[in-house]
Formats: C-alpha cells, structure tokens, sequence
C-alpha cells in the first residue's frame, strides 16, 4: 500500500460513512419510498410520476458511483422515454385522472407474498451467484463510458431493440384502441 492509500484506510474505518455512502443510503430510501408509491397508489397519472421519481433516484445512485454513462441513459431512456411513452398511453385511452376503483384488484396480500417470494431468491440468486467475484482495481474501470458501450454494444443491443419494438408496439395498440373507443361513442 502507499502512504496515502494507508492513511485513507486508517481515516475511514469499516463502519464511519463517507459523505457518499451517506447519500448513497439517503437517495436509496426515497427511491424505495417513491418504487412502493408508485405500486400503491390508486391513481395512475400518480404513480406514473413517482415512476419518474423513482427512476431518477436511480440515476442518482448511478452518478454517485461514477457511472455517469449509465446515469444519462438511465435518464434518456427511462424517465425520457419510457415514461413519457406511458403518460401519452394514459391520456391516449382516456385513462381515469383521479381515484380508479379499476386500479385495485383485491389481491394486495397475495401480491405482497409473491413481491416478497420474488425478492428473496433475487437476492439469493445474485448473492449465490457474485460470491466468489473479486473486482479487479487495476484494471479498467467498469464504470466508464468505453467498458459500458463496449458491454452494451457488444451483449445487449437485441435486448433493448426487442424492447424498443415493443414500446412501439404498445403505443401503436394504445392508439388503436382509442380510436376503437371513440368510434363506438360516435356510433351511439
């Protein structure tokens, strides 16, 4: 170790926080606090805009550990696009604005069990999966623009084309279906 490299570890302890760590944990609480709003609440312009909340503190956490690459397409794509698409399907099927009785189906309970199910073996799979994963910190990091647009270009470009015909595709049925709609209110 180098001098400044031991005296950063003798500051820091394993349990004192940086200001980082400290904003990493605050964004990641009203994160979580705007994802459960926005699968609780019974109106849906509501929960499209805690959508937008929750999805821009991800992108927060994104930059506070200096991806910023990911960051702004988290914030091009997600809280751009994706969000934008799902307010223009709202207001293209004349969706309800304020409380919609449609909105709660009844099974909060059952839903909660399978929310709950679903996230323990994520966490599971995830912590089965990186358990003997060591980051290599003299290599390049993995973070930055080039290593993410090399993985992204190089893995995950049919992904998120599938994905981006299927947005379309639901606009397209969105548009469709409203005309549907207004064409039998025209007929009556």
């Amino acid at each position: 170790m180098t001098g400044t490299s031991t005296l950063a570890a003798q500051a820091h302890g394993f349990l004192s926080p940086t200001g980082v760590e400290v904003a990493f944990l605050l964004i990641g609480l009203v994160t979580l606090a705007a994802a459960l709003l926005t699968v609780t609440t019974r109106q849906l312009v509501h929960a499209a805009l805690w959508l937008v909340v929750a999805l821009g503190g991800l992108a927060v956490e994104y930059l506070l550990l200096t991806a910023e690459f990911i960051a702004w397409v988290q914030v091009l794509i997600y809280v751009g696009s994706v969000v934008v698409l799902l307010l223009f399907g709202l207001m293209l099927t004349k969706a309800p604005i304020g409380r919609s009785p449609d909105a709660d189906s009844g099974n909060r309970w059952p839903a909660l069990v399978v929310a709950v199910a679903a996230a323990a073996a994520l966490v599971w799979v995830v912590a089965d999966a990186f358990r003997t994963t060591w980051i290599d910190l003299s290599g390049a990091v993995q973070g930055t623009t080039k290593v993410s647009g090399e993985s992204l270009f190089r893995y995950w470009v049919l992904p998120f084309e599938a994905l981006s015909v299927l947005l379309l595709a639901a606009l397209v049925g969105a548009i469709v279906l409203s005309r549907m709609r207004r064409k039998k209110e025209g007929e009556r």
